[in-house]
C-alpha cells in the first residue's frame, strides 16, 4: 500500500528521549520515514510502495510503548432508505485508513472514531457523498430534527401520488360490480406513467447511486419490481397486445411504500424524542446579574463567574454555585427523584433543572458541553449510535438480503414460467418476490428499541454508555456493592453514649463535640451535630490542640489533658478503663479520656438506605446473587448484612483486595456487576463485566462506568436492571417480527399467494410495525417515580 504524507498526534511521550526511540522504531521499517516531535507531540511519516498500513503503524507505535490519539465526529446522514444503506455507508467509511464507523439507521447518524490526522470532517463526507448520500457533521450531540418543510414536501408529494392512484381505485371498484371498462386503458397508462416518474423519483436516484457503487438496496428491490409491471404493462398497451395489464400494482406498490416510509419517519421521530426533550430543558435566556441591575441575555453569552438570578418557576441556565438564597429544586430530569430538593448557598445546581419556590442567587461553574446537561446528551447520544451484540446476525443478513431477492425472483418467474406455463402468473409472482422483501425491518429492529430504552431511561436519571452495556445488563448473576455511601447513607451518626460513673451523657457529648469542634472528620462531625441538636454545644477554651491521623485529637484545658480517638489509641496512651467500659459491638467507637482516666464512650453508626433491604429482596426474587465489599470490620459487615439481606460478605478489604474479590467470583455463566461511587471504588468497577456508578453526574463517572444512575437511591438498580430486561425482550420481538416476516412472506409471494399491490403494502406496514413495538417502551415505569409526575428528559 502506498501511504500519503500522514501528520499524526502522538501520546505517552515524556521526553525527548520517547520521541527518538519511536522514530527510530518507526524509521526501521520499510518503506516509512519518520520525524517524531515531542515539543508538539506530533509524528510526521511519509510511506512509499510497500510500506506498512496504518492498522500496523498503530499498532506498532503502542508497541513501542505509545499511541495515536483519536477523535470523535458525529455525522448526520440523508438518503438512506433500509438496512443494506446503513451497511454500506458503514464499510465505505470503515475502509478508510484510521477510522471506525458504527452507522445506525435509525438515528440517520454515523459515530466516527477517526485516528487524528488520518482523516477529517471533508474526508468522511466526501466518501459518503461519492456513495450518493448526503452527510454533515452535527454539531450538537442529539438526534437530527426533520425540517419542516422536508415534512411538508412529503405529505404533498404522497397527495399528488393518491390522487393519480384514483382511476385505479375507482377502476377497482368498477370489477367487483362487473364493469371492465370503467377506466380507460390510455387514462390508467398517463395515471401510471406520473406515479412511475414523478413519485418514484426518490426511489430511481437513491438505486441509482446504490448500483453505481457496486451494491443494492431496499429501492433497488422496489424500482425493479414496479418497473417491470409498468414497462410490461406500457408495452401491451402500446402494441395493444392480448395480455392483463399491471399499472395498478406498480402505481398502488409506490403509493404503499411511500405512505409506509412518511409512518416509519414519525415513528422514528417519536423513538427519538426522549433524548430531543434533553433539548428542551435548558432556557434561551439568562438573568444575569450586573451590579444592581438584572440583564435578561442569551444563556450563550454567559462566561464562568457571571452571577445569575433564578426566579421561582424558572430553569436553571447553566450549571452554579448557589451565592446567596435558599429553594427547593426539581432535578428529576437528572436523578429520576420526583421530591424537589433543598438549594442554599454553597451547594450546586444544575443546568435543566427547575427553580420551584425561592429566588437565588448563582455563579456559573460550567457552560456548554461542560454541563452535566450537555455530558448527559452526548452520553445518551453516544449509546443511541452504538450497536448491540444482538445487532451482529442482522448485520450479516442485510449484507447479503437484496442480492439474495433478486435470485430469488430471478427463480420464481423462471421456475414458475416452466412449471405453470403462464408467463403472466410468473412475472407477477416475481414482482411480489421483490416487493415484499424488507430489509428495513431488520435494520430498524435494535436500533429503534434503542432509542426508545435510554431515551426512557435518561428520563429516570438512568444512563447507559452504549448498547452492549444495556444488553449486559439484563443477564447479570451477581451484583457486589461498596458499602459507605452505596448501602449506607454515607453519614455517620451518633447511636450511643455510655459514660463513666463520674459523667452523664449530656455532659459526655458536650465534652466530645468541644474536643471535635473544629474536625473535618464525619465522625467528629457527626458528634458535633449531635451536640448541636441536643443545645450541648458549649465551647470550651481547649488549648494545644493536636490531631493524631487515623487515631484521635489531643487538647489540654488548664492543666487537664483531654483525648479522644478509636481504643486502640487510649490503649497506646495508657488510658485506664478504655476496655471496659464497652464490650466490642458492629458499631464505630470514639473514646474520651481526661488525664489517663476513661470518662466514656459514644458509639456511631452509619444509617443504612431506607430502601436497601427492599432491593436485595427484588435482586433475590431476580435470581441476583448480592455481594457486599467493605473495608470494615467483620462484625460490622455481618451486622449490616443481617439487616439489609445480603447473600454474601466480604470485609476488612483493601482497593486492590476489592478487585480479587471480583475476581473470585466469576464463573461459567457468571455475570458479575459492581455497584460504587465511580471514584472511590474505581479498581473494582473496572474490573467487573458491568460497572454501576451510583449517585454521580461527575465527568469521571460518565466517562468510566457502564451505567451511571444519577440518583442515590437504590430503586434506581431495579429501575435499571427492569427497563435492560424491557428494552433487550422488546429487541427480540423486532427481531423475530424482522426474521419472520421475511421467512413466511417471500415463499407466499413465490407460490402467487400475493398480489404485487398487497405485498408492497405488507412490506410497508413491517417496518412501521416494528417502530411501533420499540414505542410500547414508553409504558415502562419507574418505581421511584408516580406514574404522571415526571418532568423527565
Amino acid at each position: 500500500m502506498s501511504l500519503q504524507t500522514l501528520d499524526l498526534e502522538v501520546t505517552g511521550m515524556s521526553c525527548a528521549a520517547c520521541a527518538a526511540r519511536l522514530e527510530k522504531v518507526l524509521n526501521r521499517q520499510t518503506g516509512l520515514e519518520a520525524a517524531v516531535n515531542f515539543a508538539s507531540s506530533r509524528a510526521v511519516i511519509t510511506g512509499a510502495e510497500g510500506a506498512p498500513d496504518l492498522s500496523a503503524i498503530e499498532k506498532l507505535v503502542e508497541k513501542t510503548g505509545f499511541g495515536l490519539a483519536h477523535g470523535e465526529v458525529t455525522l448526520s446522514i440523508s438518503g438512506m432508505s433500509c438496512a443494506a444503506c446503513s451497511a454500506r455507508v458503514e464499510k465505505i467509511l470503515n475502509r478508510l485508513p484510521g477510522v471506525t464507523a458504527s452507522v445506525n439507521l435509525a438515528t440517520e447518524q454515523a459515530l466516527v472514531q477517526i485516528i487524528n490526522g488520518a482523516a477529517d470532517e471533508a474526508v468522511l463526507v466526501r466518501a459518503i457523498e461519492k456513495a450518493g448520500f448526503s452527510a454533515e457533521p452535527v454539531q450538537e450531540q442529539a438526534p437530527s430534527r426533520k425540517d419542516g418543510s422536508e415534512q411538508r414536501r412529503a405529505v404533498i408529494d404522497l397527495a399528488i401520488t393518491a390522487l393519480f392512484c384514483l382511476p385505479f381505485l375507482i377502476g377497482m371498484i368498477g370489477m367487483a360490480v362487473g364493469r371492465h371498462d370503467l377506466v380507460p386503458l390510455w387514462l390508467q397508462g398517463i395515471c401510471a406513467s406520473v406515479v412511475q416518474i414523478y413519485s418514484a423519483r426518490h426511489f430511481y436516484r437513491s438505486a441509482w447511486h446504490a448500483l453505481r457503487t457496486g451494491a443494492a438496496n431496499m429501492n433497488v428491490l422496489v424500482c425493479l419490481g414496479t418497473s417491470i409491471a409498468y414497462g410490461f404493462s406500457l408495452i401491451v398497451t402500446i402494441f395493444d397486445i392480448d395480455l392483463p395489464v399491471y399499472f395498478e400494482a406498480s402505481a398502488f406498490v409506490i403509493l404503499l411504500v411511500s405512505v409506509g416510509r412518511l409512518l416509519e419517519a414519525r415513528a422514528r421521530h417519536r423513538a427519538a424524542a426522549g433524548l430531543e426533550a434533553l433539548l428542551t430543558l435548558k432556557p434561551e435566556t439568562a438573568n444575569r446579574v450586573e451590579g444592581d441591575r438584572i440583564i435578561v441575555c442569551p444563556v450563550a453569552s454567559l462566561r464562568l463567574g457571571d452571577v445569575f438570578l433564578l426566579r421561582p418557576g424558572e430553569a436553571v441556565p447553566v450549571d452554579g454555585e448557589v451565592i446567596d438564597g435558599e429553594t427547593q429544586i426539581n432535578e428529576s430530569m437528572l436523578t429520576g427523584e420526583a421530591n424537589p430538593v433543598l438549594r442554599r448557598s454553597g451547594d450546586t445546581i444544575y443546568a435543566g433543572t427547575l427553580n420551584t419556590t425561592g429566588i437565588l442567587r448563582a455563579r456559573a461553574t460550567s457552560l456548554g458541553a461542560d454541563t452535566a446537561l450537555a455530558r448527559i446528551v452526548a452520553l445518551v447520544s453516544r449509546a443511541q449510535g452504538s450497536k448491540a451484540p444482538i445487532q451482529r446476525l442482522a448485520d450479516r443478513v442485510s449484507a447479503v438480503f437484496v442480492p439474495t431477492i433478486i435470485v430469488i425472483a430471478l427463480l420464481t418467474f423462471f421456475i414458475g414460467w416452466a412449471v405453470t406455463g403462464s408467463m403472466s402468473w410468473s412475472l407477477v409472482s416475481a414482482i411480489s418476490v421483490l416487493v415484499i422483501a424488507c430489509p428495513c425491518s431488520l435494520g430498524l429492529a435494535t436500533p429503534t428499541a434503542l432509542m426508545v430504552g435510554t431515551g426512557k431511561a435518561a428520563s429516570v436519571g438512568i444512563l447507559f454508555r452504549n448498547a452492549e452495556a444495556l444488553e449486559r445488563a439484563c443477564r447479570l448473576t451477581v451484583l457486589a456493592f461498596d458499602k459507605t455511601g452505596t448501602i449506607t447513607l454515607g453519614e455517620p451518626c451518633v447511636h450511643d453514649i455510655f459514660p463513666s460513673a463520674e459523667m452523664t451523657a449530656e455532659a459526655l457529648l458536650a465534652l466530645a463535640a468541644a474536643l471535635e469542634v473544629n474536625s473535618e472528620h464525619p465522625l467528629g462531625r457527626a458528634i458535633v451535630a449531635e451536640a448541636k441538636a441536643r443545645g450541648l454545644d458549649r465551647p470550651l477554651n481547649f488549648e494545644r490542640f493536636r490531631a493524631v491521623p487515623g487515631k484521635g485529637i489531643e487538647a489540654w484545658l488548664a492543666d487537664d489533658r483531654y483525648l479522644i480517638g478509636t481504643k486502640d489509641y487510649l490503649v497506646s496512651e495508657e488510658v485506664v478503663g478504655a476496655s471496659e467500659i464497652v464490650p466490642e459491638n458492629a458499631t464505630t467507637q470514639a473514646f474520651v479520656a481526661r488525664n489517663g482516666s476513661c470518662l466514656g464512650v459514644i458509639t456511631l453508626t452509619d444509617r443504612i438506605r431506607p430502601e436497601a433491604g427492599a432491593i436485595m429482596g427484588w435482586l433475590h426474587e431476580s435470581n441476583i446473587r448480592s455481594v457486599m465489599l467493605t473495608g470494615d470490620s467483620q462484625i460490622m459487615a455481618e451486622t449490616i448484612a443481617r439487616e439489609v439481606g445480603i447473600d454474601q460478605i466480604s470485609a476488612s478489604l483493601r482497593p486492590e483486595g476489592k478487585v480479587a474479590a471480583i475476581e473470585a467470583l466469576r464463573g461459567p455463566g457468571q455475570v458479575i456487576g459492581m455497584t460504587g461511587d465511580g471514584i472511590n471504588d474505581a479498581p473494582a468497577l473496572a474490573a467487573a463485566d458491568i460497572s454501576i456508578a451510583i449517585g454521580s453526574g461527575s465527568a469521571a463517572a460518565l466517562e468510566t462506568a457502564d451505567l451511571v444512575l444519577m440518583s442515590a437511591d437504590l430503586r434506581a438498580i431495579q429501575d435499571a436492571l427492569s427497563l435492560s430486561r424491557a428494552t433487550v425482550r422488546k429487541i427480540k420481538q423486532n427481531l423475530g417480527f424482522a426474521f419472520g416476516y421475511n421467512l413466511a412472506a417471500i415463499p407466499l409471494a413465490a407460490c402467487g399467494f400475493l398480489s404485487p399491490a398487497i405485498a408492497g403494502g405488507a412490506m410497508a406496514l413491517s417496518s412501521v410495525s416494528v417502530v411501533t413495538n420499540s414505542l410500547l417502551l414508553n409504558r415502562w415505569r419507574s418505581q421511584r417515580m408516580p406514574a404522571r409526575s415526571s418532568r423527565g428528559i
